[in-house]
C-alpha cells in the first residue's frame, strides 16, 4: 500500500530537529508522496527546495492567516515565483490559499482580495488550488462560482450541502487526523457518506494530531507535546477505511487516484523520489 499525504508543513520549525528522519519514517509507513504548501513569500524557496531534496511535491501561495502581515506586494512575487517555477514538476498548485473566519481581528476585506487574487493566478498558470476552509466555505464558494479553478478543499470541515457544492465545482475534499475523535461526528457522517471519488488523505502535519496523540491542557503544561507528522497517515487511513467499510488496499489506491485527480502534476512523480 502506497499513501499520498496531500497537506503537509515539513517546513515548519517543529521539524527542524529530525526532519529527514520524519521523512524516513513516513517511507517506512508507506506515505510515499507529500503536497508541501507554502504560507507566505519567505517560505517558497524553502517548501521547493525540501521538495526536491527528498522528492516531494510543492504548491506555493499566501496562507489567509499571514495575508495581514504579507506585503502590498507579495502577489507580486507570487506571480514572478509562478513564472519561474512553472516548468518545475514538483509544482502541482496553489496553495495554501483560502479564507479563515474563525481567528478573529483578521482583515476579511484583504483577505478576500489575496484569495481572489491568488484564484486568478492559478487560472493563469493552469493550476489546481489547495485551500484553507475554516468557518469560510460559503464565502470560498462565492469566489470559486466566479473564477474557475478545482482543486483540494484541506481539513473539510463545513456542512454536507457546502461538500456537495465543493464537489460540484470538481474539488476534492481532505481529510486527516480530525476524523479518527469519535465526537467529530460532522467530520466523521462526511467521510462516510461523501463519494468516493471525493476523498483524499491528509495530515497538515505538524497540526491536526488524531487522537491517539492528543494531549490534555495539563499534559501540554507538563511539557508533552502532540507533534503530528507524515507517518501518521497510514493510521488515519484505517480509520477512514473503517467508516467507509474499505480494505485499506482498496483505500490506498481509491486515495491515490483521487489525488492525482485533484494536482494532475503529482502523477507523473509516480510517487517516488527523483
Amino acid at each position: 500500500m502506497r499513501w499520498i499525504d496531500s497537506h503537509c508543513h515539513l517546513d515548519a520549525p517543529e521539524f527542524d530537529a529530525d526532519r529527514d528522519a520524519v521523512v524516513q519514517r513516513a517511507r517506512a509507513a508507506g506515505v510515499t508522496q507529500q503536497v508541501l504548501p507554502a504560507v507566505m513569500v519567505g517560505n517558497f524557496e524553502t517548501v521547493r527546495a525540501l521538495a526536491h531534496r527528498h522528492g516531494l511535491a510543492y504548491a506555493l501561495g499566501i496562507h489567509p492567516l499571514c495575508v495581514d502581515a504579507a506585503g502590498d506586494g507579495d502577489l507580486a512575487l507570487l506571480r514572478r515565483a509562478l513564472e519561474r517555477h512553472i516548468g518545475d514538476p514538483r509544482l502541482v498548485a496553489v496553495g495554501e490559499i483560502g479564507l479563515d473566519h474563525f481567528v478573529p481581528g483578521l482583515d476579511q476585506a484583504r483577505g478576500e482580495h489575496f484569495f481572489a487574487e491568488q484564484l486568478k493566478l492559478a487560472r493563469e498558470f493552469g493550476l489546481p488550488v489547495i485551500v484553507h476552509v475554516r468557518r469560510s466555505a460559503d464565502s470560498l464558494l462565492k469566489h470559486l462560482r466566479r473564477i474557475e479553478v478545482r482543486g483540494i478543499a484541506h481539513a473539510f470541515n463545513g456542512s454536507a450541502q457546502q461538500a456537495e457544492v465543493f464537489i460540484g465545482l470538481g474539488f476534492k475534499l481532505g481529510f486527516g487526523g480530525a476524523m479518527t475523535f469519535d465526537r467529530a461526528l460532522q467530520i466523521r457522517r462526511l467521510a462516510q457518506t461523501v463519494p468516493a471519488e471525493c476523498l483524499v488523505l491528509e495530515t497538515d502535519s505538524p497540526d491536526i494530531p488524531p487522537h491517539w496523540l492528543y494531549r490534555t491542557a495539563e499534559e501540554r503544561a507538563a511539557g508533552a507535546t502532540s507533534r503530528n507528522e507524515p507517518a501518521e497517515l497510514a493510521r488515519i487511513a484505517e480509520v477512514l477505511a473503517g467508516l467507509r467499510g474499505l480494505s485499506l488496499n482498496d483505500l490506498s489506491q481509491l486515495t491515490r487516484d483521487n489525488t492525482h485527480a485533484a494536482l494532475p502534476r503529482l502523477a507523473a512523480l509516480a510517487d517516488s523520489p527523483a
